[in-house]
């Protein structure tokens, strides 16, 4: 502001300052800022140009990354809808790549539920500025595009080149798509016939598998891996529901690709089937460990829009010819998995113990009326200490009556204990001097866990 005299009185007036130039009034900046835009085109244009030679080339999204990081003298990476890594290229200081960033978890997935879309500048010194873009093909979205530089620091200019970039990204997108549509339905259905013993003579099988770069002359389990949500049931749009499970079917085959390629993975219409290879005599516990690795991979943090599943894993087979068996041994421990413990566990076919029986009655009414006889009033929950004894009765039965171990298990005191064991006589009857009476116990505790009742 200044102030200027008037032909009035003494006083001062106020007047408004003179506005900065204009690029329209000032030549020099609109030179300037022409120049800036001239730049900024020719970057874009010398991307895309780049980028569209590398796919026209033969090139992928791998390439596709390597390219961008260039770019940015940086790192960069692709991944999925829900974050989960493709692609990525380049380095930054002191990190073993990109993933090691604190905007992805610890399975590696980028957190796209927390990093928003554009140019954001790094939270701390340690942290690189980042720009993210979505991967956009017509009105289908396709992954994201991230850059990311630890100096000189990315522009909210820079959003726009990798804007024209992620428009190649979408072509290599589009391209992989196409042809993994055609090999995965082929190889899809070739497992679906070895799983229905359709898939002719062991050694046929087994080369023909090794054509597609499969290796299943070995010892393996089947995994079965299927959504908890019944989508023969769902509110979803079928198209909703077809990228839902083919982005789950994704998961898992990038999962296990991460680790042998030569693993035979295939996505169905609800279901994920992996012949995961083990030890001839590896137990359980062993095959479990391993499957869990896979599973905590595909599951990740839960973000992203993952959806929940269960996974059944069958017997050791060592023979084409016994695949049969070993997928329906998977299927079942999926099934009573999910009734045992109420979805998104992992069961092993022989962990399932009188449960494999138990599924086996078709008329889950007759199981109700059966814990009803045998439990009584302990069979509901209309008192608080109801669940407390069916526990305290549950752990007796499993010590063998063994009151010092219960006990133990409990945190009760012996005589605490003795005194609960006489009021569940009294509401049962002499299961501690009665075998049978046991045995019906023991089988009615078992059938009030199926949740999927």
């Amino acid at each position: 502001m200044v102030r200027v005299a008037n032909d009035g009185p003494k006083d001062a007036q106020t007047l408004p300052a003179p506005a900065p130039a204009s690029p329209e009034s000032d030549p020099a900046a609109l030179a300037a800022l022409v120049e800036q835009q001239r730049a900024l085109l020719e970057r874009e244009d010398e991307v895309h140009r780049v980028l569209v030679r590398v796919v026209l080339d033969g090139g992928g999204l791998s390439e596709v990354a390597e390219a961008v990081a260039g770019f940015y003298g940086g790192a960069a990476a692709v991944t999925t809808t829900d974050g989960r890594l493709v692609a990525s290229a380049g380095a930054l200081e002191d990190l073993p790549d990109v993933t090691a960033l604190p905007c992805f978890d610890r399975t590696g997935r980028l957190l796209v539920e927390d990093e928003p879309v554009g140019w954001r500048d790094p939270a701390g010194p340690a942290d690189p500025t980042r720009a993210l873009v979505r991967i956009v093909a017509g009105s289908s979205e396709l992954g994201v595009l991230g850059a990311f530089s630890p100096g000189p620091a990315l522009s909210p200019t820079d959003v726009h080149v990798l804007e024209r970039a992620a428009t190649v990204a979408a072509l290599a997108i589009t391209k992989e798509q196409a042809v993994a549509a055609v090999e995965g339905r082929y190889r899809a259905e070739f497992l679906r016939d070895l799983l229905a013993g359709r898939g002719g003579e062991p050694a046929d099988a087994a080369s023909h598998a090794a054509s597609l770069g499969w290796d299943v002359a070995r010892p393996l389990v089947v995994v079965v891996a299927e959504t908890d949500e019944n989508d023969a049931e769902t509110t979803r749009s079928a198209e909703e529901v077809r990228v839902l499970q083919d982005r789950f079917a994704r998961a898992w085959a990038q999962a296990v690709r991460a680790r042998d390629t030569s693993i035979a993975v295939a996505g169905f219409s609800q279901e994920v089937v992996v012949l995961q290879p083990v030890e001839e005599d590896a137990d359980a516990e062993a095959v479990l460990r391993r499957v869990g690795e896979l599973v905590r991979v595909v599951r990740g943090d839960g973000g992203g829009g993952r959806r929940t599943f269960t996974v059944g894993v069958s017997r050791t087979v060592s023979s084409v010819a016994d695949l049969r068996r070993a997928y329906e041994e998977a299927e079942t421990a999926v099934q009573v998995g999910r009734q045992v413990e109420g979805g998104s566990g992992v069961a092993h076919f022989d962990q399932l113990g009188i449960y494999r029986l138990l599924a086996l009655v078709p008329d889950s009414a007759d199981l109700r009326r059966f814990v009803t006889e045998s439990l009584g009033e302990l069979a509901t929950d209309a008192s608080p200490e109801n669940a407390d004894l069916r526990h305290t009765l549950s752990v007796l039965i499993d010590t063998n009556l063994n009151v010092a171990e219960t006990a133990r298990r409990l945190f009760f005191h012996y005589n605490t204990l003795r005194y609960r064991i006489a009021k569940l006589e009294r509401m049962l009857g002499p299961f501690t001097t009665d075998p049978q009476l046991r045995l019906t116990l023991a089988l009615a505790l078992r059938v009030h866990r199926m949740k999927g009742l």
